[in-house]
């Protein structure tokens, strides 16, 4: 029948043989990049965020979380601009690169990272850091005893960074230009092959990114413990 949703797909073989191990790979290692990147820049800050309280720190924070719910596809925009052949970043030759990708995922997830981290350092008791500053611990020693402290929302933070990079579609598609063999994720994949009308072949890369998620979370669970049957 014409417009007959195809469920079926016809080149299993040859899809799981090949653009499947390289859609995969390239989304793990676009998606791993930019959540160690944001991690390691959005901890420190967030934590001296929730350690703060100075004039700017108000300010800071309503940045952050308006970052938190900015729109993809102003960030693919923006970033197509400064790397197009005309754009003040032309001389970097990312446009339609791996490195465009991270990048935009990086923007993305970073808010995620300062502010859930700021939100898990601001909630430890204030009597902590007396208890600490009593016993002479600089303020480094007291920055890395919130933290550890922290680490259950810390976790929670690397773990939503993950969850927004891996299902980002539009700024990578926009930046990345969705080529196959280069710059083609799971995202940008099910898209795709919705387009073509391989409903089959969207929802199995859809079930994988799913997959992906739910491994990443159980690995961090893994690594936070079990929590305590009494508090």
């Amino acid at each position: 029948m014409a417009g007959e949703v195809k469920y079926r797909v016809e080149h299993w073989p040859e899809f799981l043989g090949t653009d499947f191990i390289t859609i995969l790979w390239l989304t793990l290692r676009v998606s791993g990049t930019s959540v160690l990147l944001s991690s390691l820049v959005g901890i420190p800050l967030g934590t001296w965020l929730g350690l703060s309280c100075g004039r700017p720190v108000p300010l800071l924070r309503l940045l952050v979380q308006t970052g938190m719910a900015l729109p993809p596809v102003v960030v693919g925009l923006v970033l197509y601009i400064l790397l197009s052949r005309s754009g003040p970043l032309a001389w970097l030759g990312w446009l339609f690169t791996p490195q465009a990708m991270v990048v935009a995922q990086f923007i993305l997830a970073l808010p995620f990272v300062i502010g859930i981290t700021q939100s898990a350092v601001a909630a430890m008791p204030g009597e902590l850091r007396m208890q600490l500053l009593s016993l002479g611990a600089t303020q480094w020693q007291i920055r890395q005893t919130v933290l550890w402290e922290a680490r259950q929302g810390v976790l929670l933070a690397v773990a939503a960074a993950f969850g927004r990079s891996l299902s980002e579609v539009g700024a990578v598609l926009m930046v990345g230009g969705n080529i196959q063999g280069h710059t083609r994720v799971l995202t940008t994949a099910v898209v795709l092959e919705t387009g073509k009308g391989q409903f089959g072949v969207a929802l199995a890369l859809g079930a994988t990114l799913l997959c992906l998620a739910l491994l990443a979370n159980a690995l961090i669970v893994r690594l936070h413990g079990s929590p305590p049957l009494y508090e």
